[in-house]
This record gives structure tokens, C-alpha cells and sequence, in this order.
């Protein structure tokens, strides 16, 4: 049995309606208590908002979403259904590797399409090595997905169990690249299903092999895009938790939180005060340190993801090649991964993902245009670059990227763009978060599991802590589940599936949810000035 918050936690402010906060608020709803969020912002998403920008539609959050049954989790918990307001596009394929030999290859989530494209790609061989690794990706899933991804841990001791054997047995503790050579011998195969460590934040070659199970969510569970962009998903969260009584109050900064003794009794906006029993904190971990007026004891100072360059690109033209999603690998690989995490140096040979989300949704960009996010890793700003030095870096680093691109075959996409917006670790410092990453502490195995920085925070009875930087950790299935826990914090009640009911929010307002309704607040689109771009999503930073 984990801990949980002592005294009464009838009220509950939310602080963040990114989907981190957004994925509590609706578990807090199903299970009975009032619900306020804070967000300072105009709009729901934090990380993942959106950029109207000359006709285009941009979403400044992550362009890659897995696990779709994570959220209709939070969504199920209010008795409503993400399938119902969400339009759900699987990408085919999910996404499209080129390298820097000429080739291509396809990543398809069904097997057999994949083993086809595999065989084609490298022969019959390394088919087969590919199901066998299906085959441990999916067992690799199973033996981690509720007893440690999806869990609280209030000591290391909760990771002796069953699980931990099997994980053992399946070569979870060894490292990456090498559990992922044991099946195949390509070297550009490997990269397709090890690169995924980098949003992990350890290279492929330090990186336990548990951390597979990024893949599995990639190359196995599927890919999705929702119709109207990524954005649409944190918009039909926030509608759901109105709908379920939840007050949501936007464009209000929280300023501090008001105590007595080791119980938070209010917090305090730019607005006014909101008394509360108990509160969600999902900004990046120094803010909530900040606001709490405590920062847990490390043996060792926290190490930070890569951080990311994005160009947000809106053009005259596409290029036929381009997927929805596609990585451009360039031909270096291990001595890529040096310069981004122990050098602290720009790429000399960049890995690039190039997001096409008009090749799904056309809508999202005025007729005959098309949108292209173009994500190029970089060092963070604790060994990188620091924000200053961005302000000139940037955009010389922009130009090399469109340079670079278009000897790799986009010919004339300098010349294509006309209306864009850069992302740098300046921005990223700007919005709050540690090191000027999106991606918040590095999943090394000290701050993974028990030993994250926990969601409870010594010194604080009512406060529980949620998104990238806590449990579970980076990315959009782990911050919808960053939520869940800490709502079952507050609660009691791990939700397992769809075992939610609204019975109890509803009965609050009298009603009954309208198919198809949507009485929550309509937030205006978001500023030009509001530049965030593809994050692990947590709650936005005060």
C-alpha cells in the first residue's frame, strides 16, 4: 500500500493544465473531489499549446503520440471517452528512417508489414531477428508496465517483486545498444529501434535496455496523430474535466502558496486567493521547489536531458519523400551522442526528426500550404551554450540546419518558408525549465524508478508533484500517468482501465454530460510570444 496524503483533500487546486495536470484533474473528478485548475496561459497544454501563426495552425508541444489508451484512462475515469471527442489517425508508417548511405526504410507497427519491409530493406535474416525482437520488446512491456512504469514508490524497496526477476531474466539491466545488437546485426536497424533513448536522455550505448519500451510504444503499440493537431488532445481534456465540474481558471500566474505548518491552506494567483485541502504541482521542478520553499536533499545534483533546437517551418511547397514523420539520420552515430551529452557541442554530423503534420490534417495550414517542424537534438545549457549565448546562435544554427537538409534532398526549402518560428534553449530557459531542456532529468539509472525525484515532497503533508520531472518520467504516456499517480496520491484509488465513473462530479452540478458538448471555457489561441516546441509534456511553469 503506498502513501498517501493524511487530513482531508476535499478541494484540490491543480497548478498546470498541461496534460500532466489535466490527466489528474480528471482522475481527482472521477473520484469524488473538487477540482480548480490554475493555468497561466490563455489556453490548456502547456508544453503542448498551440501557435496560430499567418493561417498556421502549430502545435508547440510533441508531434509523436503513443498510447492513446493512457488518456481515454483519464477521460474513462469522468465516465466520458477520448475516442468520442478526439478523431484518431494511426500513422502508416509511423515513421520513414533515412540514412546517409541513400537508403530508406519504412517502420510499420504491424508485424507483418514490418518483417516484409525489414526484408526488403536488409534480407531475410535480419527478418527474423527482427519478430524476435517484436516478440521481447512486447514481453520487455508487459514485465514493466504496471509494477514500474505505471506505480508509486515510496522506497527502492517497491521494486522487489515478481517483476523485477523478470525484467532481470529479459536483460532489462544491461545496456541498450547491445540487448538491441542481439537481434539484429544492421547498424542502421539498430538505430531504428535505439535512437528512442535520446528522449530518455542517455545515449543508446549507456542506456539500460529497459528503456526499450520506448520502442515498443513506437514500433509496436503504434503511432497516432489526432485530427486538428496534437493540441486537440490537452483542448478535449480540458473541455472533459468542465464538463465534470472542474473550475478552470486561465491567464492567472500563481504567485506563492500559503501555509500553516506543513499544510498548504491556499494558493495565491496574480488574481486572488483559492483556499484549498490539497495540491497538484506540475510546473518543471524548480518552480514547484520554488513555490513549496523546499528542494528535496540529493546525494548527487540532478542530470539533465539534451535539450532541442525546432524550427517551425510553413511553406510553399512539401517534398514527396517526406512521411508524417520522418528521422533523418546523418552517418555519424556514437560520436553524435558525445558531443550532445558530455561535450556540450552542436551536432557536426546531426540526426534530425522532420514532422509533416499536414501530410495527415492539410487544415492545419492555409490551402496549397504545408507545415514542417524540423527538431535537431543539442546539448543543454548546464554543459552547452548558455541562454545568452542563443540569441546569436540561433539563428546561425537555423541556416545550417535548412543547409544541411537540403543537401540530404530538400532542395530549395530555404526559399519554400514563409512563415516560421525558432525554438532554442534560450526559450525553454525563458519558460522555467532546468538546464533549457523541454526534457526535463535525464532517465540515468539514479533518477529512474524510486530514485526520480519522488511525488511527494518532505516537509509538505498536501502537496503531491506531477509531470516529466517525477514519476514516471518523460514523455506523453508517462506524464498522462504522472497525473493518474498523482491523483492516486490524493485519493487512494489506483485506477486500473476504464474503471472511472462521473456518478459523483456530476452530482455536484445536477447534470449530465451532453454527447458531443462542450460547456468548459474556450481559451484564445496562444501568443506569438508563447514559443515552446515538441516536450515531453508536463504542467507549464509558473
Amino acid at each position: 500500500m503506498t502513501r498517501t496524503l493524511p487530513g482531508r483533500t476535499d478541494h484540490v487546486v491543480v497548478v498546470g493544465a498541461g496534460l500532466a495536470g489535466l490527466s489528474a484533474a480528471l482522475h481527482l473528478l472521477g473520484a469524488g473531489r473538487r477540482v480548480t485548475v490554475v493555468e497561466r496561459e490563455e489556453l490548456p497544454g502547456g508544453r503542448a499549446g498551440r501557435l496560430d501563426l499567418g493561417g498556421y495552425r502549430i502545435d508547440t508541444g510533441p508531434t509523436v503520440l503513443t498510447m492513446p489508451e493512457l488518456a481515454d484512462e483519464a477521460f474513462a475515469a469522468v465516465g466520458d471517452s477520448l475516442y468520442r471527442r478526439v478523431g484518431l489517425v494511426p500513422l502508416h508508417p509511423a515513421y520513414r528512417a533515412c540514412f546517409a548511405d541513400g537508403s530508406r526504410l519504412d517502420v510499420h507497427t504491424d508485424a507483418d508489414a514490418m518483417a516484409a519491409e525489414v526484408q526488403r530493406f536488409a534480407g531475410s535474416a535480419e527478418a527474423a531477428g527482427y519478430r524476435r525482437l517484436r516478440d521481447w520488446l512486447e514481453r520487455l512491456y508487459r514485465a514493466q508496465m504496471r509494477r514500474f512504469i505505471d506505480a508509486n514508490f515510496d522506497s527502492p524497496l517497491g521494486l522487489l517483486n515478481a517483476d523485477l526477476a523478470r525484467l532481470a531474466a529479459l536483460g532489462g539491466f544491461g545496456r541498450l545498444d547491445a540487448r538491441i545488437g542481439r537481434f539484429l546485426r544492421d547498424e542502421r536497424l539498430r538505430r531504428v529501434f535505439s535512437f528512442q533513448a535520446l528522449y530518455a536522455g542517455v545515449p543508446p550505448a549507456r542506456a539500460l535496455a529497459a528503456y526499450a519500451v520506448i520502442a515498443y510504444m513506437d514500433t509496436v503499440a503504434g503511432v497516432y496523430f489526432p485530427r486538428g493537431g496534437m493540441h486537440a488532445l490537452p483542448r478535449a481534456m480540458a473541455d472533459a474535466a468542465a464538463e465534470a465540474g472542474a473550475e478552470l481558471r486561465f491567464g492567472e500566474r500563481v504567485a506563492r502558496l500559503e501555509r500553516s505548518g506543513a499544510r498548504i491552506t491556499a494558493v495565491v494567483t496574480d488574481t486572488g486567493r483559492i483556499p484549498c485541502d490539497a495540491v497538484v504541482l506540475t510546473p518543471d521542478l524548480p518552480v514547484a521547489y520554488r513555490l513549496l520553499g523546499r528542494r528535496p536533499r540529493r546525494p548527487l545534483r540532478l542530470r539533465h536531458s539534451p535539450s532541442a533546437v525546432v524550427l517551425h517551418a510553413g511553406t510553399n511547397r512539401t517534398w514527396p519523400h517526406l512521411a508524417h514523420h520522418t528521422i533523418s539520420f546523418g552517418a555519424a552515430w556514437r560520436g553524435t551522442f558525445d558531443e550532445l551529452t558530455r561535450a556540450g557541442r552542436l551536432m557536426s554530423d546531426p540526426s534530425l526528426l522532420i514532422t509533416r503534420p499536414t501530410a495527415t490534417d492539410p487544415g492545419l495550414a492555409p490551402p496549397g500550404r504545408h507545415l514542417h517542424y524540423i527538431l535537431a537534438p543539442c546539448p543543454n545549457t548546464d554543459i552547452g551554450p548558455d541562454a545568452a549565448a542563443w540569441s546569436d546562435l540561433g539563428p546561425r544554427y537555423r541556416d545550417t540546419l535548412l543547409r544541411e537538409l537540403q543537401r540530404r534532398g530538400l532542395d530549395g526549402l530555404a526559399a519554400a518558408v514563409e512563415e516560421e518560428c525558432l525554438v532554442t534553449p534560450a526559450d525553454w530557459h525563458a519558460q522555467g525549465h532546468a538546464a533549457g531542456t523541454p526534457f526535463s532529468a535525464a532517465h540515468t539509472f539514479a533518477q529512474t524508478g524510486p530514485f526520480r525525484p519522488r511525488n511527494l515532497v518532505r516537509g509538505t503533508e498536501n502537496a503531491v508533484l506531477a509531470g516529466c520531472g517525477t514519476t514516471p518520467g518523460v514523455g506523453v504516456p508517462t506524464v498522462l500517468l504522472s497525473g493518474k499517480l498523482a491523483a492516486a496520491r490524493v485519493t487512494g484509488v489506483p485506477v486500473r482501465g476504464r474503471t472511472g465513473t462521473r456518478t459523483s462530479a456530476l452530482a455536484r452540478r445536477g447534470g449530465t454530460a451532453t454527447a458531443g458538448s462542450s460547456s468548459g471555457p474556450r481559451p484564445s489561441p496562444a501568443r506569438p510570444t508563447d514559443r515552446t516546441a515538441d516536450a515531453a509534456n508536463g504542467g507549464t511553469p509558473v
